[in-house]
């Protein structure tokens, strides 16, 4: 019998090889660089720089003279200082809307992917101009798109409320094919919908968990956080009730596919859910519910966060669940709390007594 490997394990050995092709289709010397961030960057990281600065290659052989003739190979350093900031304000532009080279698909960027590629190409650079390989560096002489801060979207807790009682209860809505399979993984749904409410873990993380990193005995679930290091997530009666409900019953009752017996929610397929499937389900079941809302993984995972500040008022606590390696993040998240909170404050103490 195959036994899975690691989930994580298999994850970053996906990541690896994947980055290894991506790498041939980039200048020879870029390997340097890549190979000096593995230390302080996931290979998620690494994979989607990869492709943010193969992108300026591809704009600088398509729209820049003097490398219109030009092969990915042929690039050299002395090329990266050749650029000038001019090139990099018309990548930017060409950043808003340009065609994929592989499938001809017509892409935009918004602020915060705008920002994203700009970041990688800067990083680029940076390494290059530090090590002294190159004495130009013209990005530092163009400023950085804005990124302008979006209202967080959350649940309302009635509306938390609403979306687990939809979850537990949607049979009497629904009927034929969609019944039947609603019956099949209602109890899987359910215990993904509550354990993500009730932990705030990011989707990435609840599709590697295995039936072994649920303790009962603690209330907890070992998690793999971004970066590989593993914590200790705990959780209440709620998530206690639903995950026994789910293990002891349908999924005690599924014989996995070979090769993901260890997987703690498994698809119809019998194999281990995917960040997709969790993605897809949760829009599926918050749609009917706040369907004025685009609720996804992440923003229960707001929600969570919101619920855990509002009762403690420790951003430091909040923090560390998350799993935020910088509190400046979550305080950058939560700062609308905040505001709330200061606005109460200036009527908490009285100067005289009525």
């Amino acid at each position: 019998m195959a036994i899975e490997k690691n989930y994580h394990e298999s994850t970053q050995l996906s990541y690896t090889l994947r980055l290894r092709e991506l790498l041939k289709t980039l200048p020879p010397f870029a390997k340097d660089y890549f190979r000096a961030i593995e230390p302080t960057s996931s290979a998620k990281t690494r994979i989607n720089y990869a492709y943010d600065i193969r992108v300026f290659f591809h704009f600088l052989m398509e729209e820049n003279p003097v490398y219109r003739n030009y092969s990915m190979d042929q690039f050299r350093l002395e090329d990266l200082e050749r650029v000038e900031p001019v090139d990099i304000e018309e990548y930017m532009e060409y950043l808003k809307a340009y065609v994929r080279t592989d499938d001809k698909e017509l892409l935009t960027n918004q602020e915060k992917g705008l920002s994203r590629k700009m970041s990688a190409l800067r990083s680029f650079y940076a390494y290059y101009f530090k090590r002294q390989a190159i004495e130009k560096n013209p990005t530092l002489l163009v400023d950085m798109p804005k990124l302008h801060e979006k209202a967080i979207v959350r649940l309302d807790a009635d509306e938390v409320a609403s979306l687990l009682e939809y979850v537990e209860n949607c049979e009497f809505q629904l009927s034929g094919q969609a019944l039947l399979y609603y019956k099949k993984t209602k109890e899987r749904d359910l215990a993904i919908m509550t354990l993500l409410l009730g932990t705030g873990i990011r989707v990435s993380e609840c599709v590697g968990l295995d039936l072994t990193d649920v303790d009962f005995k603690n209330n907890g679930i070992t998690v793999t956080r971004k970066g590989g290091s593993q914590m200790v997530v705990y959780f209440g009666e709620e998530v206690e009730k639903v995950l026994r409900q789910y293990i002891e019953g349908s999924r005690s009752a599924i014989q996995p596919a070979a090769g993901h017996e260890s997987a703690l929610f498994l698809s119809t397929q019998r194999k281990r859910m995917g960040v997709q499937a969790i993605e897809n389900m949760v829009k599926k079941y918050a749609r009917q519910v706040t369907p004025h809302k685009k609720i996804t993984p992440h923003k229960l995972r707001s929600t969570y966060g919101t619920a855990l500040y509002k009762e403690t008022g420790d951003i430091y606590l909040v923090a560390d669940v998350l799993g935020h390696k910088d509190v400046n993040t979550t305080r950058k998240h939560y700062a609308a709390i905040d505001e709330d909170r200061r606005r109460k404050a200036a009527s908490a103490v009285k100067l005289r007594e009525d």
